[in-house]
């Protein structure tokens, strides 16, 4: 299904990808794939983990959490395309458990977005070709991804620009995606993405962050479950609604 062409002036609906469309951490199943390849690696990130590990979980320090981890991945990498190759080595070997990953009752409100004739973008935190890739091989979508940029540093390549909380609205601005009408996203970190929609809509949250959620976002934005076990949100089997209205008509 690749869906309508967007119409002149439609609707800009974007996408976070990793719990939203994706049930798990896409960035980091890629990546810790990369460093079981080879015990040493595993042993490399092994060593940095008790540095590195609670780097990840604040979000001021996210970034360079991520990229110690990358780095014991792809250290000995000299260029991008060396891991835009694995990364989709690792996509074409993994499609069956990728598949069991994407969320049935997401990818229905995409396809529908899509058919609308509606500009569709995904924004997400893994890098760009692995969402690509999933969403080619996988679920057969062509759309534009924005996503971190990976570049060489330190004898590997690591993460050079994270697509992550406001750096994410940025990175839409400069391609002109500035003007959003709805967005999809788990993740407290993408409150700057969901201020900016019209209609916003949080799916598979944390359920601590639930509360946050309704206390920063207009009231009425829906808080939904796809399908993502042990998120929170409102359980919902279906992404468009009998009268056909999706989530974010709702909002």
């Amino acid at each position: 299904m690749s869906g309508a062409p967007p119409r002149d002036g439609a609707p800009l609906v974007v996408f976070d990808f990793d719990h939203t469309l994706y049930d798990g951490d896409s960035g980091s199943h890629l990546f810790a794939w990369l460093i079981r390849r080879s015990w040493w690696r595993t042993a490399l990130a092994l060593l940095l983990a008790p540095v590195f590990g609670p780097m990840v979980a604040f979000l001021p320090t996210r970034r360079a959490g991520i990229s110690g981890f990358v780095w014991a991945g792809t250290v000995g990498f000299r260029r991008v395309r060396d891991l835009d190759a694995l990364t989709d080595a690792y996509v074409a070997g993994h499609v069956d458990e990728i598949r069991a990953r994407l969320l049935p009752v997401a990818l229905e409100v995409f396809h529908a977005h899509r058919e609308r004739g509606d500009r569709v973008v995904v924004a997400t935190g893994a890098p760009p070709e692995l969402a690509r890739a999933i969403l080619a091989f996988v679920a057969h979508e062509d759309v534009p991804v924005v996503g971190t940029l990976i570049g060489p540093r330190f004898g590997a390549v690591v993460a050079a620009r994270h697509c992550h909380n406001e750096e994410k609205m940025r990175m839409l601005r400069e391609r002109g995606w500035g003007d959003v009408d709805a967005a999809y996203s788990d993740s407290w970190a993408d409150l700057p993405l969901l201020r900016a929609a019209r209609r916003p809509v949080v799916v598979n949250p944390k359920q601590a962050a639930i509360g946050r959620f309704r206390e920063a976002l207009p009231p009425g934005t829906p808080v939904l479950n796809w399908g993502c076990p042990g998120r929170g949100g409102e359980p919902v089997a279906v992404g468009v609604g009998p009268d056909g209205m999706l989530p974010s008509d709702r909002g």
